[in-house]
């Protein structure tokens, strides 16, 4: 009986060791509380999160027919916003019983509208041909019946900044002809539907097919266009334009990868020419003579650098900067640079050679009385062949070194880096050629070069551009290399974005200090590559396979442009007049040269206005 049953023992022990556990809990930190806000109140037309405001949209109505990326600029918008898809799959069988009720009401009404003679409907006529369609597809399982609910949660600092946010959301739906509303009196449940979490509070949905659904796929290209900036070209994924600023980002320097004749010059010449109209200025290291034509057409300096040239570049120049830190380092810091320079001169040193160098350069400086007190640089500094005398002087390896030296001051190579400066950076685009240098002097040519345009860039600071032209020949030698990866990392500090091309990209590559200038580039424009060197370069930009596969297949002036996280493919082009002005198609050219030849003979041709009235 029933009776008989003794009611079970409560185990005091357990129940209070449970309440114990209970209680140590609520004092331990735990991830809700690390990730919850520390406020969260709910108003009728935003919910306030700590100190930001949201406000979540859903879309209540759609067009007859959504076009394919219809939600691109949603997903590409310069906003902090959070969207949720959520879509539910209907039994077709339920769909098609309703269709086939609903089919039988249309054609009912209808038919009711011709008898009373009536004018037909089209807009009736066209949902019976709808349902139709769909139930024929249903019926063969070529399309899927789905409840599809979208919103849209913005975040703004104050009700100001989400009205604006929502009233440009509201518009880019508009002109799809799909109208979304603020969540109004729901908006807990509008931001809860919008939380990673699966759920749909809000429960706003509409009846969408397959076809309908897929419109709506979310993974589109990034889109890099901003409000300022330069038009780099189009985005072939969806035909938007690429406007981008590049010292916007965290450096303004670029890396250009490609083989000869997939449009690098072409792409960067353009960025060039638009850069130059922004207020840019353009330095240029040319070592092909690409960059002449431009240069004229935009009353540049083009400074032509060989043997038999006027030009001169004096590597002993210290740049007077006004920072006084930097003033005081400045003799030395160029006393360091001169290390490098010589060592492509004449070789490698032995420590010994590199002791008795140091104390030539700076007695020669001293010898024109220059030290490292900032008020003497303002003397004319010495030139190379002071070096050589100084070192003819010397005892232990000056001698020798002298006699390494000695060719390029009454050698060969004697005039083009032995004389004082005559150079003037005081143009907006400045166009330095090394093509008729010799390629023992090429290198050296790039390195004073370019220690000159870095000591005018950290005197006079500007918003610049430098372009370095064939840059693996910088990258085949550790000293110019170093130097090549210093501006890289100091560009930013002075203003300056260091544009870096090359087609040799397993050289460029292979090194370490070429994989830190990539490194230490925000931008990168990978065009056509030769299917030798596409693996260093996927495993380099960390490309997917398909990317990797089209890096061969580009056409010329197609390719990869990287900007900071994002990257789109991109297709440069230029108007008739730019192509004109930087085309380095050998056709191109030739044309042009027959069309001005025939232009000059037509006037020469013409009789003189002033014999014939007289």
């Amino acid at each position: 009986m029933a009776f008989g049953n003794k009611p079970p023992k409560i185990n005091l022990q357990s129940a209070a060791q449970l309440q114990q556990e209970q209680t140590y809990k609520q004092g331990v930190t735990t991830l809700r509380d690390i990730i919850a806000p520390s406020s969260f109140e709910v108003k009728s037309n935003y919910v306030k999160i700590g100190r930001r405001l949201a406000r979540t949209y859903f879309v209540y109505a759609y067009p007859r027919t959504l076009f394919t990326g219809w939600l691109s600029p949603i997903i590409n918008l310069d906003e902090i916003v959070d969207i949720s898809l959520n879509i539910e799959p209907v039994e077709s069988q339920i769909v098609l019983n309703n269709l086939r009720k609903k089919v039988g009401q249309l054609e009912a009404s209808n038919s009711i509208s011709q008898e009373k003679g009536k004018v037909r409907d089209p807009q009736l006529e066209a949902q019976i041909n709808d349902a139709e369609e769909m139930r024929d597809k249903l019926q063969v399982g070529e399309e899927r019946f789905f409840r599809f609910g979208f919103y849209i949660t913005v975040y703004g600092k104050d009700e100001t900044e989400l009205e604006q946010i929502g009233k440009k959301i509201e518009s880019i739906l508009g002109t799809g002809l799909v109208y979304a509303k603020p969540a109004t009196i729901q908006m807990e449940q509008g931001f809860n539907s919008t939380l990673p979490m699966g759920t749909d509070q809000l429960q706003i949905r509409r009846n969408m097919d397959t076809g309908a659904i897929s419109t709506s796929f979310p993974f589109t290209t990034a889109n890099l266009s901003r409000d300022e900036g330069i038009l780099y070209g189009i985005n072939r994924q969806n035909n938007g334009l690429v406007l981008f600023d590049r010292f916007s980002l965290e450096n303004a320097n670029m890396v250009v990868f490609a083989k000869s004749g997939a449009g690098k010059s072409f792409a960067i010449k353009l960025e060039c020419l638009r850069s130059l109209m922004m207020g840019t200025e353009i330095i240029v290291i040319d070592p092909e003579n690409e960059y002449q034509t431009l240069c004229d057409a935009v009353g540049g300096s083009f400074l032509h650098l060989s043997l038999a040239s006027d030009t001169r570049i004096n590597p002993f120049d210290i740049p007077l900067t006004i920072d006084p830190e930097e003033a005081d380092n400045a003799l030395r810091a160029n006393i360091i640079m001169l290390h490098g320079l010589l060592r492509l001169m004449t070789g490698q040193m032995s420590p010994a050679e590199e002791s008795d160098m140091d104390v030539a350069l700076i007695n020669a400086y001293a010898e024109k009385g220059i030290t490292n007190d900032p008020l003497t640089h303002t003397a004319q500094p010495p030139v190379m062949i002071d070096l050589y005398n100084t070192l003819n002087t010397m005892g232990g390896n000056g001698p020798s070194l002298a006699a390494r030296l000695r060719r390029y001051t009454e050698g060969t190579f004697a005039g083009i880096f032995s004389e004082q400066s005559n150079v003037d950076l005081n143009n907006s685009f400045v166009v330095f050629n090394t093509r008729d240098l010799e390629d023992e002097l090429r290198p050296i040519g790039m390195y004073i070069t370019l220690n000159y345009i870095w000591n005018k860039v950290k005197t006079d600071k500007r918003k610049r551009i430098l372009v370095i032209d064939e840059a693996w020949q910088l990258m085949q030698y550790e000293d110019s290399a170093m130097f090549l990866f210093s501006i890289a990392k100091r560009a930013r500090k002075y203003y300056l974005g260091l544009t870096t091309i090359s087609q040799d990209v397993e050289d460029f590559l292979s090194t370490r200090l070429g994989r830190a200038v990539v490194n230490n580039s925000s931008l990168q424009l990978l065009l056509k590559q030769s299917p030798s060197s596409v693996d260093r370069i996927a495993d380099t930009f960390k490309l997917t396979q398909e990317e990797t596969k089209r890096l061969t297949q580009f056409p010329v002036g197609e390719g990869l442009f990287f900007a900071g996280l994002s990257h789109v493919v991109i297709k440069v082009i230029g108007s008739p007049t730019e192509e004109q002005l930087i085309t380095t198609n050998p056709k191109d050219i030739l044309e042009r040269q027959m069309k001005q030849q025939e232009m000059s003979a037509n006037i020469s041709d013409q009789p003189d206005q002033g014999v014939a009235a007289s």
